[in-house]
């Protein structure tokens, strides 16, 4: 019975130690820790928020990182990418009421099939990219995004 007991307590803590080591770190968090600077820019002529990015972030650059969030209605040139959102369209980004960090630009790997609805919720998976010069494109990017589920 003791032996028993041993074995499954054992078992439960090394599938819990695997799973832990498997966790994926969750991007919104990461991307909150982010801090914002006001810099002018020469060329536009006018001031802009630039994101001074943490070394934890910095660090998960090219790795993978799970996200869930808001499909946002944006016409983006070509549909190029998305923008996934933290967020409902009434409490986002782009409507005053978030900051910069909880917005992201994803590009799939395979575009999907099936159009996404306004504020359809989704969850993605791909490869974190920083973007902290282009004023074209957001901050935070994942590139090579799998769709999970809608």
């Amino acid at each position: 019975m003791k032996k028993e007991l041993f074995k499954g307590i054992t078992v439960g803590i090394l599938l819990l130690i695997s799973s832990s080591a498997w966790a994926q770190p969750e991007g919104w968090t990461l991307f909150a820790k982010t801090k914002f600077e006001t810099k002018y820019n020469e060329k536009a002529a006018e001031y802009f928020l630039v994101p001074v990015f943490t070394d934890e972030l910095k660090g998960l650059v090219g790795k993978e990182v799970m996200l869930e969030g808001y499909y946002m209605p944006i016409d983006v040139e070509g549909n190029a990418y998305i923008i996934l959102s933290k967020y409902p369209y009434s409490q986002c980004f782009f409507c005053g009421a978030a900051g910069p960090e909880s917005i992201a630009e994803v590009t799939f790997k395979v575009k999907p099939t099936s159009k996404f609805e306004a504020d359809q919720f989704i969850r993605i998976k791909g490869k974190v990219k920083l973007n902290e010069s282009d004023l074209e494109h957001g901050n935070f990017l994942v590139t090579d995004a799998v769709l999970i589920s809608k």
